[in-house]
């Protein structure tokens, strides 16, 4: 069973950038397209962004679209989430999971992502 750790939230200024590390236990890791979703307060989980097996390929909800950059190190068996000028809707609890499925429209299904981190609170200041 794959096992993820998210860390790196927190309390930024709108303007601001934050980097998400999501860790894996599992040299397996490299076998995943990996993504991120978020949650925000009173509403459903709602998908960020992907990157596949390899870290050749990205894809991005268009809310996140040229602020949020998704990459890897399989080495390191780490997958981080770049937030750059991020604004209060940005505030959310931010999850990695993994995906066995191809990497092939859509990607907002969850019951795609097998492996899921216990998320991280970002916080978005106005």
């Amino acid at each position: 069973q794959e096992q993820l750790v998210e860390s790196g939230g927190g309390l930024v200024q709108a303007g601001g950038s934050l980097r998400l590390p999501c860790a894996a236990s599992k040299r397996t890791f490299r076998s995943y397209h990996m993504g991120w979703f978020r949650q925000a307060p009173g509403k459903g989980r709602e998908f960020v962004a992907l990157v596949s097996w390899s870290g050749g390929d990205t894809y991005y909800a268009d809310s996140v679209k040229g602020r949020f950059i998704i990459f890897r190190d399989n080495a390191k068996n780490m997958v981080y989430l770049q937030m750059n000028s991020v604004n209060p809707e940005d505030t959310a609890v931010y999850y990695c999971a993994t995906r066995l499925a191809p990497f092939a429209l859509p990607f907002d299904r969850e019951y795609e992502y097998s492996y899921w981190g216990q998320g991280t609170q970002v916080t978005v200041s106005s």
